[in-house]
């Protein structure tokens, strides 16, 4: 162990949801992890730092899109060496960060809860231009009528072949608001492995043969906890906001 006296411990732990539009869709999230150390370090906030040889700031993401796809519902953890107002912490950091990633919401962290196991489900925003409603109606409606469409993609363990369809928990097409175009709306189960909305792009072409004749714009709406019988999902920190500390209470740490 190095020398020298330890870190200081975590008082308090926020659970931040952040943005990632614009051209930032096309960051890795290692840069965007990297940007949102140094907004910490700007704005002043007494983040905590792990032991050891190199310390790191306490911070951890959960669900984080891939690189390429906007996103209106990432969400970060951060633990605090003091306690702070969320609302502060939210308004300084906002105000620290590069333009495209944007503070939505902060608040303290239930104790004894995991943020990532309440990110049951995405719902995606996909555009698809060049695509007529009525040919991507007909495919949705093909795919849905599927008891099982799988994919093959490269991931980290090799070339993996997995079932889309059974990902899906709900698919729908609207007409673009850009004049020629489609629309596709549609909630993912997080699954292992991760079933993405270009797999599910893959999955169409397969079984319906659509094939846009440009890449896609996909753009995550939001994150949460999923009712089955609505294909809904629910804010992943209402439980967070809605929980009374008591005096002297420390919120968040155990969490």
């Amino acid at each position: 162990m190095p020398d020298g006296p330890a870190p200081a411990p975590v008082i308090q732990k926020l659970r931040v949801r952040y943005t990632k539009r614009g051209r930032l869709r096309f960051t890795s999230h290692r840069d965007i992890s990297r940007a949102v150390e140094r907004a910490v370090r700007r704005a002043g906030i007494p983040v905590a730092f792990s032991a050891g040889f190199s310390p790191h700031p306490k911070i951890s993401y959960a669900g984080a899109a891939a690189t390429g796809t906007a996103s209106e519902a990432e969400y970060l953890e951060i633990g605090l060496t003091e306690t702070r107002d969320p609302a502060r912490v939210r308004a300084e950091l906002d105000a620290a960060l590069p333009d495209g990633i944007d503070v939505v919401d902060v608040v303290p962290a239930r104790v004894g809860t995991a943020l990532a196991d309440r990110l049951e489900a995405s719902e995606w925003l996909v555009r698809l231009d060049g695509v007529a409603p009525d040919a991507a109606d007909r495919a949705v409606q093909i795919f849905l009528g599927s008891e099982m469409i799988e994919v093959e993609r490269l991931t980290k363990k090799g070339r993996r072949r997995f079932d889309t369809r059974g990902a899906v928990a709900a698919l729908t097409v609207e007409p673009s608001d850009a004049g020629s175009g489609t629309i596709l709306r549609m909630v993912v189960r997080h699954a292992t492995p991760a079933v993405r909305p270009d797999d599910v792009l893959t999955g169409l072409r397969q079984a319906a043969d659509l094939a846009p004749p440009s890449p896609p714009l996909v753009t995550r709406l939001a994150q949460g906890p999923l009712d089955e019988s609505t294909g809904r999902l629910a804010d992943p920190l209402e439980s967070d906001r809605d929980t009374h500390v008591t005096a002297g209470a420390v919120p968040g740490v155990g969490a």
